[in-house]
């Protein structure tokens, strides 16, 4: 069974400006609240933490990964869902961390029965961090999924391609069958042209016979 890799992140978070500081750091703590609720299991907590977090500071990408998976736990996929984007969609995320987001993503996806935006969501995973073991192993294991849901389509693709290169082959078919009677006619032809011929000779040769009285 594909899992989520749902543990908690922790970052320091760059202060840029003096009037931000207050901001962001009410933010920073209200994350490490969220990850105290976190690791108690109270995932509702935890979720109202991060999303106080991200009123205080919208760059907080742990809080809005951190709340993505407790929304998760609380059996809110789709909302779930919504976050992992906004993160693949930051501009100032680290690509790790938004290789763990596509990841989870395609672990919903895949619980969902959506194998091909799944194996799209493992492919950019993968993408963003080739050394994401999961990402790769749950690849493989919807790939596999889908050829065993989808026998007659990958069977029809099959029928297709053979199709393709048939018709592909087709045209040369032609010219060679057209060869082939152009080769037919010609030799018969031959063949008329020597009877006629041969008949011409017998008859010039039996006009010159005499009797022999």
């Amino acid at each position: 069974m594909n899992r989520p890799l749902l543990y908690i992140l922790f970052l320091l978070l760059p202060v840029t400006a003096f009037a931000q500081t207050t901001d962001v750091n009410r933010s920073r703590e209200l994350t490490a609240e969220g990850n105290e609720f976190f690791r108690q299991g109270q995932w509702d907590k935890a979720s109202l933490s991060y999303e106080e977090a991200l009123r205080n500071d919208a760059n907080n990408s742990i809080a809005r990964y951190n709340r993505a998976n407790a929304l998760f736990l609380l059996k809110q996929p789709d909302q779930a869902i919504a976050l992992y984007d906004e993160l693949i969609a930051g501009e100032k995320v680290q690509k790790n961390h938004k290789s763990l987001a596509w990841y989870n993503k395609g672990v919903i996806l895949t619980g969902q029965q959506k194998l091909e935006e799944s194996i799209e969501a493992y492919k950019q995973a993968l993408r963003l961090d080739p050394n994401n073991k999961e990402a790769r192993e749950n690849l493989q294991k919807a790939l596999l999924e889908q050829k065993k849901k989808n026998p007659e389509k990958q069977k029809q693709q099959e029928q297709d391609q053979k199709k393709k290169e048939q018709q592909e082959q087709q045209p040369q078919s032609k010219m060679n069958q057209r060869e082939a009677q152009r080769q037919l006619d010609l030799l018969r032809q031959k063949e008329k042209q020597v009877q006629n011929r041969a008949n011409q000779q017998k008859k010039q040769g039996g006009g010159n016979n005499q009797k022999d009285w």
